[in-house]
Formats: structure tokens, C-alpha cells, sequence
């Protein structure tokens, strides 16, 4: 029986990684067992989460400053928690946003060149919730709307130019693994330790689709797919076998396709390209990279990827870095760009091409792609208007403009509410709902009770542990003086004795 192929012009992608002097070594790369990426990139930095004692700390480097990263290269210094995620602001590559084990978001502006000494004061700190955060997700279309979502089983919305909650969402019953925007950001996907996928109104916070998810016990994944009204998800089965499936957005009471992929353990980390519609799917813990072209010609009720390659490599990953279109190679039919984290602390950049023979632009392979500018203002957003990102021709490349200044007219650090109470029943159609969101608010023993004092004395138990840290090493760096000098002595002390025998 003859095997029919499916033509496609990103059949014939192929990755192949940098030289080792256009990696980035030497650094320590955090070894935290949350299911994040570690590493974002933008056409100007990478940052990555290091693995610090006595508090939490990232890398940010410029792209040009490739080779070997000195011991006392700058940092990011100010959390005192391990740092848990990182994402760059969408419509300025020098801010940068993090959160962490302290409770506490912190927005950074990275001067342009990068970091010569460590920075330790952030431009706005927010004491946000009441237990670790676990994500933060910028909105795309609109300036200086950031989200957080944590272990309360909260998630917040915040406009960061204010310093202003505008929204804590209440609704899931357990750990919230991932957040993902829509194309106009009207729309919040989300999945959930309780087996779960969501959709949100991140304004009103009412949900308004949910479905069951993957069964296996491990972190699922989601990514809202732009415009096509779908969703893509990984997790596991019954069985412990890596998965994929897609959703209608409509309606997640079953999965309009899922498949198993492989045995592996480690998560499998999604990142989506809307431009060409390829999903690349990346396990944790191994070195492959599979990519997968998504077709929904048909309508998301008949939404299918098919498989058209895979990277493969021997050396296991701890995250990736996904670089926007406006960073790639155009000349190069560079369709992406990874960065890939190593156990031993390299980060290697991986080129995903097309080959073509002609050196014209390739408009096929580069569509118009996200502009570098926002599409509303965060109160035109809240307001309840819905816009589509700006995009831009890569034809004559990308040319960033002059480095933003962030204008801010919050105070420097800023307290957020304790968990709203849950709302009452307003008829019998929404029961179930209030009585849901009774039941989580009643479950999450953070999110009644607890205030922002909680996170003010994480914080203090924090600075303390890493007074002790410093204290200790102070004390090893001493004793190692002291039997220097001590070494010293008796070795001087021997020489008079051989003199006076002499």
C-alpha cells in the first residue's frame, strides 16, 4: 500500500545548533523543579534563572556577548525567593517582569547593553499574593496589563503603569499550571492540577468554558491558538504517556484530537507560531524538539497537526527561549530561533530553517508578523475594547526603535488585596458556579484568610535565612584565613629553628 505524504512547505525545517563560541557558558542554571522555561528572549537580551543562594537572582545578557559569561557579570539580585518565572514586556525589550517564592512581582529595566553591576532595586515591587507566584503573562495587545497567577489559586490582574489590581480571579481548586492569551487578549486559557482546562474572562473573571483535560497526574501545558479559535494542550494519559491534543474553544467537553507521543517523563514545553502555524514541542529532561503544522481550514470543530519533523540531540534541555519573528534571520530563512539551557550551564542557540535557493525575501515563509508597538492603552482595555496586535513586514528587516523609558506613576512598592470573598448566587442558572467558587474559596486556605502581612513576613523570614547564608560564609572565609595565617606561622617558626642550628 503506497503512504501518502502531505505536502508542506515546512516539511524540509531543519534545526542545527550554533558553534560553541556563539553560545553563551558558565552559568548556573537554576536546577528548580517548576515546569517554566527559565529562559526568554527577546531581538536584543536573553535572561535565564540562575540557581542562587539565600534568594533569587536571573542572568540577562546582550545577544552580542556570546562566550564565556564572567563569574561577576551582573545580575538581577533583588528577590529574596527562588525566582519561579520571567517574561519580557512585549512593547519594550528593556523591561523585563519576574516573580517568585517571596510573593512578590517585580518589573526591571534592563539598560541598553546589559547589566555591568548587579540591580537590586526594580522599578515597581508588588507584594501580589499570598503564596508563590508561579507565572506572569503580559497582555498582547494591550501596554502595561500584567498577569500573575500563584499558588492561593489565584489569578490577579494588574495594570502596571498604576500599580493598580484590577482583578483577582477566583475559580480553580488547585495549583494553575499555565495561563494563554487569545489573539485580542479578550480570552484567558488555563489549565489546572484538578485535571482541568479553563476559559476566562480576564475583565469580569467569570469562566466561560471548562472541560476536563488530560488524566495523567503530571503538569499539562495550554496555548490559546490566536485567531483560530482552538486550543492546543500537552499533558499525559492514564498510562503516563506524553500527549497532545486540540480543542475546540467553544466547547472542551471532549477533545477534538489527541495524541500519544512517547513514554518520556519530563513535561513537554509548547511554543507556538502564529505566523506559519507551527507548534514545536519540547520535552524537559530530553533533547528532541518535534514540530507540527496545525490546520483549521475545515473550522476549529475539525482542527489536526500533522507531524513534519524533529530536532533530536543527546544533551537533555532544562528550558528553551523562544525568539520573536522580528529577532530571526530573515536573509537566512530563519523561521526560529531557540535557546536552549544545558544542565551544565550552556545556553546554545538553535537555528529552525527553510531551505531555499533564492536570496529574495521569502514572503511566503515571513507573513506580516506582531509589531513592536500595543494596540491599546490598559484603560481602553479595561474599558472593554477588543484589538487585534499591529503587525509589521519583515521585507526590509527589523529595525528596533530607541530603547522606551517605562512611565510609571505607581509608588515604588505596592500591596495587593487579600482574596476577594466569593460572590453570592444571583440565580438558579449560576448556582453551581457560586457554589463552585465557595468550595474553592473555602479550600484554598490562603485565599479567605489570609492578608498581605503573610507575604510581608515570608519576606522578613526570608531576608533572614539569607543573613544567615552570608553570616556562614563570612564565618568559613575567616576560618580559612586563620589557618592560613596559622600555616604561615609555623612555617616561618620552622625556618628560624633550622637557622639557629645552622
Amino acid at each position: 500500500m503506497s503512504r501518502v505524504v502531505r505536502s508542506s512547505k515546512f516539511r524540509h525545517v531543519f534545526g542545527a545548533p550554533n558553534k560553541r563560541d556563539s553560545c553563551y557558558d558558565g552559568i548556573r542554571v537554576t536546577r528548580n523543579a517548576w515546569d517554566r522555561d527559565f529562559c526568554v528572549v527577546n531581538p536584543k537580551f536573553v535572561a535565564i534563572v540562575l540557581e542562587a543562594a539565600g534568594g533569587g537572582a536571573f542572568q540577562v545578557i546582550a545577544l552580542n556577548q556570546t562566550g564565556k559569561v564572567a563569574a561577576d557579570k551582573g545580575k538581577v539580585t533583588g528577590h529574596r525567593g527562588a525566582v519561579q518565572d520571567i517574561a519580557w514586556n512585549p512593547f519594550n525589550d528593556n523591561v523585563i517582569a519576574s516573580c517568585a517564592d517571596d510573593c512578590c512581582i517585580r518589573l526591571w529595566e534592563i539598560p541598553e547593553g546589559g547589566l555591568t553591576e548587579d540591580l537590586s532595586e526594580p522599578l515597581l515591587e508588588i507584594a501580589a499574593h499570598d503564596r508563590k507566584i508561579g507565572q506572569v503573562l503580559w497582555h498582547p495587545t494591550a501596554e502595561n496589563i500584567l498577569l500573575s497567577s500563584a499558588f492561593d489559586f489565584l489569578i490577579k490582574v494588574w495594570n502596571v503603569a498604576t500599580g493598580q489590581e484590577l482583578r483577582a480571579i477566583e475559580g480553580h481548586t488547585d495549583t494553575i499550571y499555565t495561563m494563554s492569551f487569545n489573539l485580542d487578549g479578550s480570552l484567558l486559557a488555563t489549565t489546572c492540577k484538578d485535571k482541568k482546562i479553563r476559559i476566562l474572562d480576564p475583565r469580569s473573571g467569570e469562566i466561560v468554558q471548562e472541560g476536563k483535560g488530560h488524566d495523567g497526574s503530571k503538569a499539562s501545558r495550554v496555548t490559546f491558538l490566536a485567531d483560530k479559535k482552538a486550543l492546543f494542550t500537552t499533558g499525559f494519559s492514564k498510562t503516563s504517556e506524553r500527549q497532545y491534543a486540540l480543542w475546540d474553544a467553544s466547547d472542551l467537553s471532549n477533545p477534538v484530537k489527541i495524541e500519544n507521543i512517547d513514554t518520556s517523563s519530563g513535561v513537554l514545553l509548547s511554543y507556538w507560531d502564529p505566523d506559519i502555524n507551527v507548534m514545536y514541542l519540547a520535552g524537559k529532561g530530553d533533547g528532541n524538539i518535534r514540530y507540527y503544522e496545525i490546520d483549521d481550514s475545515e473550522g476549529p470543530s475539525k482542527i489536526n497537526a500533522y507531524f513534519l519533523s524533529e530536532y533530536k540531540s543527546n544533551t537533555p534541555q532544562r528550558g528553551h527561549g523562544f525568539m520573536p519573528k522580528r529577532g530571526c534571520n530573515i536573509a537566512q530563512c530563519e523561521v526560529a530561533r531557540f535557546y536552549k539551557l544545558h544542565a551544565s550551564g550552556l545556553c546554545e542557540p538553535i537555528s529552525f530553517t527553510v531551505p531555499r535557493k533564492s536570496e529574495t525575501f521569502q514572503a511566503d515563509l515571513f507573513p506580516d508578523t506582531y509589531a513592536y508597538e500595543a494596540s491599546l492603552t490598559a484603560d481602553e482595555w479595561w474599558a472593554g475594547q477588543n484589538a487585534n496586535p499591529k503587525t509589521i513586514s519583515l521585507r526590509d528587516g527589523f529595525q528596533a526603535p530607541a530603547a522606551k523609558t517605562f512611565v510609571s506613576s505607581a509608588p515604588k512598592k505596592v500591596v495587593g488585596s487579600s482574596a476577594p470573598a466569593p460572590a453570592a448566587s444571583s440565580s438558579s442558572s449560576s448556582s453551581s458556579s457560586s457554589s463552585s467558587s465557595s468550595s474553592v474559596a473555602r479550600s484554598a486556605p490562603a485565599a479567605a484568610s489570609s492578608s498581605a502581612n503573610n507575604a510581608a513576613v515570608e519576606s522578613l523570614q526570608a531576608d533572614v535565612a539569607s543573613l544567615k547564608a552570608e553570616v556562614a560564609k563570612l564565618k568559613e572565609q575567616v576560618a580559612s584565613l586563620l589557618a592560613a595565617g596559622a600555616s604561615s606561622n609555623g612555617a616561618e617558626a620552622e625556618a628560624e629553628a633550622a637557622t639557629a642550628d645552622e
